[in-house]
């Protein structure tokens, strides 16, 4: 089983406030100065970390008061019951479906098929030395050779493995070989914690699952255990229909993640299907867990009070990270911004997919986002915008080498494309991507599968981002400097 967690820091995070926070005018430490303004594949994918794993995991959470008051469902008392809505209301099953009795058998050969198989100490050993046989990209030394590796492996089953902690131990000495910092052995205790990573706040896992047809599916992969979600009855397995009433075919299992959060206390309804042929059940869930905002934001007026700035800071990207994002930037509009800055300074990352879903609100459509390179043709894709950009204002982000992961797929897709230019200094340089594969004795290892490559292909990794400035200019110089940018885009 891999399990690929999408989230990414080289560092330990930092904290962050409660609420989307409105900034007074001029507070410290941002100051204008203008107009200088100075096999796998037979392993079940479960889904995506990337960067330095964390065991710092970030749980979902508020939005800001308005928005919880436009929204029905954000309100402190349950939803009125309806068809659509009320609890334990079930839709029929497909016509097309086996009998019950059909279903029932095949859902026992599915529980024997995924419990625990006996396996030997060297069964476990051969099992983590085929992941990196097959996967892992040597990003550092490269020096890594199949002939190499499997020698390795000849040398280490040439002798008996007596007990599992010794089977371990080999393991984890066979990965420190590699010399790759990020690689590495995950006891059961710490693949089983990693395992329940939840970004929802009710408590559930969730994946993305093909059906065979070119479609795809977003089922639960798990629950924590007296969450809210199990509570009201969520089963691992069961596929996600609609969230509050939203279809959510075709949506991202990140996306759907998304819709599932809200302040804490108040209800999502949640309809989901057991089963391939099972019942579609209407379920109530009151939120549990909030996750801080990690925006924060003021408007700046500058040159004698005719031109109107809005500043964004953003410290980290969590489950709410796009959310806030385009709360602060509508209401700095409304209040007249008509140029934004974005600081990403010591901004270590957090989840990848809230990153690249950060940078398409600046992007148009069919701009690429980011790139990865792996081995695995699996690790070798192109993220691409889908959508019109938010804003086209002029854009300063700000960055530091504390700027890094998720961060950093942001500065270099606004960059590349021409929406913003950089400031401060060279970025840290971590763009790597580590998958969490699960052993059959409930161990797992984490593998470095693949790389980030920015849209003017850069390898992030080692190197990090050079700014276009040092202090900030002005903002004549940055439109000039972003119409060049275009012009030999285009060119």
């Amino acid at each position: 089983m891999r399990l690929l967690l999408p989230f990414s820091s080289p560092l330990s995070a930092t904290s962050s406030p409660a609420t989307p926070q409105f900034l007074p005018e001029h507070t410290p430490p941002f100051q204008f100065d203008f107009p200088n303004l100075s096999k796998i594949l037979k392993k079940s994918v479960i889904g995506t970390l990337t960067g330095a794993l964390s065991l710092t995991l970030v749980f979902s959470s508020p939005l800001s008061s308005v928005a919880a008051a436009d929204d029905p469902y954000l309100s402190l008392n349950p939803p009125s019951s309806s068809q659509d809505s009320s609890l334990n209301h079930f839709d029929s099953a497909p016509g097309d479906c086996p009998n019950e009795e059909e279903a029932d058998d095949a859902e026992m050969q599915d529980d024997d098929f995924n419990k625990p198989q006996l396996v030997t100490n060297e069964g476990i050993v051969e099992e983590a030395w085929e992941i990196v046989n097959d996967a892992f990209l040597d990003t550092r030394s490269r020096s890594w050779t199949p002939e190499a590796w499997q020698k390795q492996k000849d040398v280490i089953l040439a002798s008996p493995i007596k007990s599992r902690s010794k089977a371990h131990e080999v393991i984890k000495k066979m990965l420190a070989s590699l010399g790759d910092q990020y690689t590495r052995f995950l006891s059961p205790d710490e693949f089983s914690r990693m395992s329940k990573y939840d970004i929802t706040g009710i408590g559930i896992n969730l994946r993305e699952v093909s059906d065979g047809d070119g479609n795809v599916k977003v089922k639960v992969l798990g629950f924590v255990l007296d969450s809210p979600a199990d509570i009201a009855g969520v089963k691992q397995g069961d596929e996600i229909v609609a969230v509050n009433g939203m279809d959510v075919s075709g949506k991202s299992s990140f996306e759907v993640s998304s819709l599932l959060q809200g302040p804490s206390k108040t209800f999502v309804v949640l309809k989901v299907k057991h089963g391939k042929c099972g019942p579609v059940k209407s379920l109530k869930i009151q939120r549990q867990v909030n996750a801080p905002t990690p925006v924060s934001y003021r408007l700046e007026k500058v040159d004698n009070g005719k031109v109107s700035v809005g500043y964004i800071r953003l410290k980290e990207f969590n489950a709410l990270a796009r959310k806030d994002l385009v709360i602060a930037m509508k209401r700095l509009q409304d209040k007249g911004a008509s140029y934004f800055v974005m600081d990403l300074r010591d901004n270590l990352g957090g989840l990848v997919q809230a990153g690249i879903e950060t940078a398409k609100l600046f992007l148009d459509e069919g701009d690429t986002v980011i790139s990865t390179a792996g081995r695995d043709p699996e690790a070798q894709k192109t993220v691409l915008a889908d959508k019109k950009p938010l804003i086209t204002a002029p854009l300063i982000v700000m960055v530091n080498n504390r700027t890094a992961s998720a961060s950093e797929i942001v500065a270099s897709a606004l960059h590349d494309n021409c929406k913003a230019v950089l400031v401060g200094e060279r970025t840290y340089g971590k763009g790597l991507i580590q998958s969490v594969y699960e052993l059959r004795d409930g161990s797992g290892v984490v593998v470095t599968i693949g790389k980030y490559v920015t849209p003017n292909h850069m390898d992030i990794n080692g190197g990090g981002i050079e700014p276009d400035f040092r202090n900030l200019p002005g903002w004549d110089e940055v439109k000039e400097r972003l119409s060049k940018c275009n012009i030999l885009q285009q060119s």
